[in-house]
């Protein structure tokens, strides 16, 4: 019956945009999982719709994100966006804003959610971690996505700087809706992650309109830290916490200390979603320092292609997208815990091997 539903299911058309660096490695990788995983489920194979964006199409489009790749994305539901280095890219670009920002600030990707699991297999720091990060991605402490036009990071003299923090009660209450709605799928937990002894009118705003939308959810256990305090909770006892709801970057720095806690900053996914669509993106970067050499992680692209099936699934009732989703997660899961590994998660294998032992465990019936 559950393939039988998921033979009725429409083909889906996803964007696949390369990026920099490992992203000419992890990217096929991650096209050739999800192809196998929806082949193995009785899905109609994907349609992928290949998209320059970066250093390539600087050099074929004379910009690192063309109109015709944004122009595409706005008929796709889903896609999957490779790491880039826009550190690298040539001076009069690398004052704007990154691709993937305009990409999350075109289509109002609110909801950056970044996992932080301990696998089997995976020496990690602490070993029982199981999380979520659930971080607002439109406003609060990062300037660089605040203001319709330009930066909310300022020069007004040579020797002054001054950013501004931008919270509004919508947003807070929308990210607080998506953290508590997961929580429910999971263990029924929330953690709210401010500053409010210190910037009590801002993240003091984000954490009162948080614990309003947690009287939604009266079965939800909630309490709230202060970030600095979360942090070192983290370290001494990240497993007693289930979804962590956060501002912008204070859920950027603790996403990036969950994930290295977990295992590998390289094992870290995440996905950037509105309610009508989904970017699945890595949370490292590019590493060009190991570009071209065979010895990326794909584990992270991978499961965050994984979570973007998931939402899709869940968001169009598609049983057939969600199995899809648990086949990758349980592929990955399962070579590493039998051992086969790249460097950065203390194993021997290359890239190349560890995805041919990933579509192996994809593709078992």
């Amino acid at each position: 019956m559950t393939g039988a539903s998921a033979i009725t299911s429409p083909t889906l058309r996803l964007g696949l945009m390369h990026g920099d660096g490992i992203g000419h490695e992890i990217v096929p990788v991650a096209r050739q999982i999800v192809d196998a995983a929806m082949s193995a489920v009785h899905a109609p194979p994907v349609d992928w719709v290949e998209l320059p964006l970066g250093r390539e199409a600087i050099e074929t489009h004379g910009t690192p994100i063309p109109d015709k790749t944004v122009v595409a994305l706005e008929q796709l539901p889903g896609w999957i966006l490779g790491p880039h280095d826009s550190a690298s890219y040539p001076s009069e670009f690398r004052g704007q804003l990154t691709p993937g920002g305009v990409i999350r600030k075109k289509f109002e990707l609110f909801a950056n959610i970044r996992p932080a699991i301990a696998f089997e297999g995976v020496k990690a720091l602490v070993p029982t971690m199981d999380l979520v990060i659930v971080r607002e991605n439109t406003e609060g402490l990062y300037a660089d996505r605040n203001m319709a036009v330009g930066s909310g990071e300022f020069m007004p003299t040579p020797d002054l700087a001054l950013a501004v923090g931008v919270f509004t009660r919508a947003a807070c209450e929308r990210i607080a809706r998506t953290a508590f709605t997961l929580a429910t799928r999971r263990r029924n937990h929330v953690t709210i992650v401010h500053k409010a002894n210190v910037l009590t009118l801002t993240t003091g705003l984000f954490r009162d309109a948080c614990l309003s939308v947690a009287t939604e959810f009266p079965h939800v256990v909630v309490d709230d830290q202060h970030v600095d305090a979360m942090a070192a909770l983290l370290v001494r006892r990240g497993g007693d916490f289930d979804v962590v709801v956060t501002e912008n970057m204070f859920g950027d720095i603790l996403s990036d200390l969950t994930g290295e806690l977990s295992g590998s900053l390289g094992s870290a996914p995440s996905i950037n979603a509105s309610e009508t669509k989904v970017m699945a993106q890595a949370a490292h970067g590019a590493a060009p320092d190991i570009a071209g050499k065979n010895r990326a992680n794909p584990t992270a692209l991978l499961l965050s292609s994984a979570m973007m099936l998931d939402w899709l699934g869940e968001s169009r009732g598609d049983s057939g997208l969600t199995l899809a989703a648990s086949r990758i997660t349980n592929a990955v899961r399962g070579t590493i815990a039998a051992g086969t590994a790249t460097a950065d998660l203390g194993g021997l294998a290359s890239t190349s091997q560890f995805a041919e032992a990933v579509f192996a465990r994809t593709v078992r019936r």
